[in-house]
Parts: structure tokens; C-alpha cells; sequence
């Protein structure tokens, strides 16, 4: 349990980062070199491997070297696992709006 939460921490904290989601979001129409996603960016080739660090350590990406060129890979076990997680919580809070919602109309009839 403790790897399992670690994990959602990691993913979170990756995905905290607009800069991230943005590289997350392009690698999502495919792989791309470490320039093509920091082009639209607009920031340094450092700033680029930095993020990239932090979505590889939360494994949502990989990088494969092609020759002299790095190529990232979206990599989506991690970000499975945290979806699952918010169903599981968009479920029970779902449920217990609905809850709070019927309890609401019942008092208000008997008050009506």
C-alpha cells in the first residue's frame, strides 16, 4: 500500500506542473525528440530535461536514444493507476452528493 500511494504521490506531484501536462499532452499524438517538445514551450533545453527527469522518475514517460537524438515515449501505467483513483473518489463523492440531494428534497417536502 505505502508503494502503491508513493506512486500516486509521484504521479500528482509530475503532473502538478503546467509545463509537464503541456510535454504530456504533445507526446500523446506520439513520441517526439527532446527539441520538438520544448519548441512550443518556449524554454531552454535544460528547463526541457529537468521536466523530463520528472515525469521519467514518475514513470509516465521514457526516453530511447536514436542515434544522437533522445526520443520520448508517453508511457500511461501510472497515470491508469491515478485515474482509477479519481473515479474511485468522483464515485464516492457522486454518491454522496446524490445522498445529500435526496435528503434535501425529503425535508424540504415535509416542510412544504
Amino acid at each position: 500500500m505505502v508503494e502503491y500511494n508513493e506512486i500516486l504521490n509521484q504521479t500528482f506531484r509530475a503532473l502538478a506542473d503546467p509545463t509537464r501536462r503541456a510535454m504530456l499532452e504533445a507526446l500523446r499524438h506520439g513520441p517526439k525528440t527532446i527539441g520538438a517538445l520544448s519548441e512550443p514551450l518556449d524554454i531552454t533545453f535544460a528547463a526541457t530535461s529537468k521536466h523530463l527527469g520528472i515525469l521519467e522518475d514518475a514513470d509516465l514517460i521514457h526516453r530511447e536514444k536514436r542515434g544522437r537524438e533522445r526520443i520520448c515515449h508517453l508511457q500511461p501505467g501510472h497515470l491508469q493507476r491515478a485515474r482509477a483513483w479519481l473515479e474511485a473518489h468522483a464515485a464516492f463523492w457522486t454518491s454522496a452528493l446524490d445522498d445529500l440531494e435526496a435528503a434535501l428534497k425529503e425535508e424540504d417536502e415535509s416542510h412544504g
